[in-house]
């Protein structure tokens, strides 16, 4: 848990994904889109990914936990809480407030 609470507070936007998995696809694409440059750790690509997993698994309350977005070292959550805000036009300014965009 601790690992994953501190590689989330390190950027503005913080995306655990799993690289096969197609809703982070989509939730990175949105991001890269946005003119976000997150950072992005790939559980199935990291010696730690499954002890992550596992934390993220406690943090959100559900399985499989990806993708779990931070903003602003806050936990925002999966897709759904992800496009609810953006859907709603909080994100955009949920990203200029962590410093994640500029404009």
């Amino acid at each position: 848990m601790d690992r994953v609470l501190k590689l989330a507070s390190q950027r503005a936007v913080v995306i655990f994904s799993v690289s096969s998995c197609c809703m982070c696809h989509t939730i990175k694409t949105l991001f890269c889109d946005l003119g976000v440059n997150p950072a992005i750790y790939e559980l199935d690509q990291d010696p730690k990914g499954k002890e992550m997993e596992r934390a993220l698994v406690r943090l959100l309350g559900r399985n499989p936990p990806v993708p779990a977005v931070f903003i602003g070292g806050q936990l925002v959550g999966p897709t759904d809480k992800v496009m609810s805000l953006h859907l709603g036009g909080r994100l955009i300014p949920l990203l200029r407030e962590a410093g994640a965009i500029w404009l």
